[in-house]
């Protein structure tokens, strides 16, 4: 196993914490691992940056915001500067918002849309100039299950999952030519902090996703596992839990409407306890 040098964005929490101790862990005693954390929040990206260390990895932290531009290109100067280039980018910052059509503010969505789509579009605009110059590199965007199979009350947080998808798409067969590869990750729900920065204003859809992670069947470790797994045979659609793969592929070959109406059968009960709770309050 070679060095590798490898940036990942809200890297100092929850999914992209266990990324990259996933990383560090198969790199150790195997390879020099490079790891930048860039992330909004100090401390935890330190703490982080100390739990590499421990594995042997060379890791700094750098404190990026992906909606600032500014913070973008002082990453990509760091790395530079640090390590002449760099490998692999994980676009995995990102936030949470769910909500009823009528629930869920223009404001809302903008936000969610802000970070999750274009802090990705501007950290991707950013680091492939650095992939171009070098001659390769491999792009890794979290996207969600959200994106491939949504369901109801999470309109804003499907819409963005499945731009990524797309976006995600796009990149692939526009950047093969130049020896830079694409995989877009969608995990179901597991257990995660994502839940800290979740934005609803509805008490329901609050309590429904709390108890969504609490049933989660994997851990975030599990989940990066199968993300380094995946990647190592650099598959572009990686599908981590088996129940998240059963609905894509029921999706991919159910006829469309036969799917839908499945769909709105698992999920009636919450879509009319949802607008039941929304009425009692309008």
């Amino acid at each position: 196993m070679t060095a590798s040098r490898l940036l990942i964005t809200g890297g100092a929490t929850g999914f992209g914490k266990a990324l990259a101790l996933c990383w560090a862990t198969h790199y150790q005693h195997k390879g020099t691992l490079k790891i930048c954390i860039a992330d909004i929040h100090q401390q935890r990206g330190e703490e982080t940056v100390q739990a590499l260390e421990a594995l042997g990895a060379d890791a700094f932290f750098i404190q990026c915001d992906i909606t600032d531009e500014a913070d973008i290109e002082a990453t990509k100067n760091a790395i530079v500067d640090r390590w002449q280039g760099v490998d692999i980018v994980i676009n995995n910052a990102g936030v949470a918002t769910g909500g009823s059509l009528n629930g869920e503010s223009l404001e809302q969505w903008q936000w969610v849309f802000n970070i999750n789509l274009f802090g990705m579009v501007k950290v991707t605009q950013c680091m492939v100039d650095v992939f171009r110059q070098q001659g390769h590199g491999y792009f890794i965007n979290v996207a969600s299950q959200a994106g491939v199979t949504p369901i109801p009350l999470m309109g804003s947080y499907n819409a963005v999952k499945a731009a990524v998808v797309s976006f995600s798409e796009t990149m692939k067969t526009e950047l093969a030519p130049e020896n830079i590869d694409v995989s877009v990750v969608c995990p179901s729900f597991f257990k995660t902090n994502l839940d800290e920065s979740m934005r609803t204003s509805e008490q329901i859809m609050r309590d429904s996703i709390q108890r969504q992670f609490s049933r989660a069947e994997m851990t975030a470790e599990q989940v990066a596992e199968q993300v380094w797994q995946q990647a190592q045979k650099r598959r572009f659609l990686i599908l981590t839990h088996k129940s998240g793969k059963t609905a894509y592929l029921m999706k991919k070959w159910l006829p469309m409407d036969w799917y839908l109406n499945k769909i709105i059968k698992a999920t009636k009960k919450m879509v009319l306890k949802a607008r039941k709770g929304q009425t009692h309050h309008g």
